[in-house]
């Protein structure tokens, strides 16, 4: 794609610097202005020289999106590159599960893009409207085999992750974004292309079906997704730890579930739960009630705003119906008002803000939530606490539900962020999960 040369002012200049992703409207001149969305931009400093590539948004808070950082050029084989080693990071869960996000967006050197595998499936869905011709390249690249990304697997093009963002280095001139901090994969040792592709397919699997998700539009009606491949259906299985959970393809959120909380359900699967009580508050299509039930549990309380989602959990997610109770009602306020006992209670709301501004009042939502919990929990019994606002930093979020809770919990174990959810940057560490113990 062509790109239109903008220069940086010293303080956005900086900002690739360190490493990071983003750069804000704030941050920016006034010629700005003349670019549209989805401009391909070549960046260069007060000396004209090169010291990256983004990708322009004409509206919200991040200005620019980043794709390479120094002077080379994000062609097309060094997005294949960055997409294969995205892929390669994944190799541990292809023995585990066919339900893998392929690419985490900025996290894996692809901006504002994310690929989920549901068996069969795969869901390309951009984040950003500037991101949709980028998106329709990475659905193209997967949807034409593994041997056209086995020939970019290769030790020269794809490399090693530059340092996070977090360490506060400077990636070398042409790396590819930072990536995760989490412990790498090794470099393949596949010495053909075509052990190289025999590994690419079991990660990306047989991509049947294909469907590509536009971004939301700030103005104007929806993009309705594509169909590149196949004729995907409305509900999809994946097999996860040995487990089976179905997917809402044509109605379900996100891509159509929350991948991100895989090692949750494994959590929750792994504990001694027979005989006990789970109340599974924002229980979307009842995931986590089947680990529950899986580990054990002899009664499980699911309680939703949504009867769609709790409609698509009693069909799909049961398996004894005798342990299965279903409560549709607005949470924020149900669980004040409730008066049961159980031995888990799992507190998982959606994301509440993207700003800024409206941190605080989340805060006092999450103190509300925490402080109700609390006198349901049996002695002895846990709470399990997620957090999916970015905005709320980690620190943050565990001081909220401690204060919430009270003295007599105590943390007892912190989730890591799943390995096909790598945090890249400061922004990407959305997800915080705890699981804290009554006395």
């Amino acid at each position: 794609m062509k790109t239109r040369r903008y220069q940086l002012r010293k303080d956005a200049v900086a900002i690739i610097q360190r490493g990071h992703p983003w750069i804000f409207r704030e941050q920016l001149s006034s010629a700005a202005g003349v670019f549209g969305d989805g401009d391909w931009l070549r960046l260069v400093d007060g000396t004209n020289t090169v010291v990256g590539h983004g990708i322009y948004e004409a509206e919200g808070a991040i200005a620019i999106r980043m794709l390479r950082v120094g002077p080379d050029k994000p062609d097309a084989a060094y997005l294949r590159s960055q997409l294969a080693v995205a892929l390669r990071r994944r190799t541990p869960l292809a023995a585990r599960t066919d339900g893998i996000r392929l690419l985490h967006g900025e996290s894996d050197g692809i901006p504002a893009v994310v690929v989920d595998r549901f068996g069969d499936t795969l869901v390309v869905a951009s984040y950003s409207s500037g991101a949709d011709a980028l998106a329709r390249y990475v659905a193209g690249v997967l949807a034409s085999g593994a041997a056209t990304l086995a020939r970019a697997d290769t030790e020269p093009t794809a490399g090693t992750s530059a340092a996070p963002s977090s360490a506060g280095g400077s990636p070398a001139p042409g790396s590819p974004l930072p990536v995760s901090d989490s412990p790498t994969i090794p470099i393949a040792t596949a010495t053909s292309a075509a052990d190289r592709a025999a590994r690419i397919a079991a990660i990306v699997g047989p991509a049947r079906h294909v469907v590509l998700r536009p971004a939301r539009r700030r103005r104007g009606l929806p993009l309705p997704p594509r169909v590149l491949r196949g004729s995907p259906p409305d509900v999809v299985t994946i097999t996860e730890d040995g487990q089976t959970y179905a997917i809402d393809l044509a109605g379900g959120q996100k891509t159509g579930t929350y991948l991100d909380l895989r090692g949750l359900r494994a959590a929750i699967a792994q504990l001694p739960l027979a005989g006990k009580t789970v109340l599974n508050t924002f229980a979307y299509t009842g995931m986590l009630g089947r680990a529950a039930e899986a580990a054990g549990a002899s009664a499980i309380t699911h309680v939703d705003s949504s009867e769609k989602a709790l409609a698509f959990a009693r069909e799909h997610h049961v398996t004894d119906p005798a342990k299965h109770h279903f409560i549709t009602a607005d949470i924020f306020q149900w669980l004040p008002n409730h008066d049961g006992r159980y031995d888990v209670v799992i507190i998982d709301p959606p994301a509440m803000t993207s700003r800024k501004a409206q941190v605080p009042g989340v805060l006092a939502a999450y103190r509300k939530l925490y402080r109700a919990a609390a006198r349901l929990v049996n002695p002895g019994g846990l709470v399990i606490a997620a957090c999916c606002t970015s905005r709320i930093e980690r620190a943050v979020f565990h001081k909220t539900v401690r204060a919430a809770l009270g003295e007599t919990f105590t943390r007892e174990l912190e989730l890591p962020a799943e390995v096909d959810h790598p945090v890249g940057f400061p922004q990407a560490d959305y997800l915080k999960i705890a699981l804290w113990r009554a006395q």
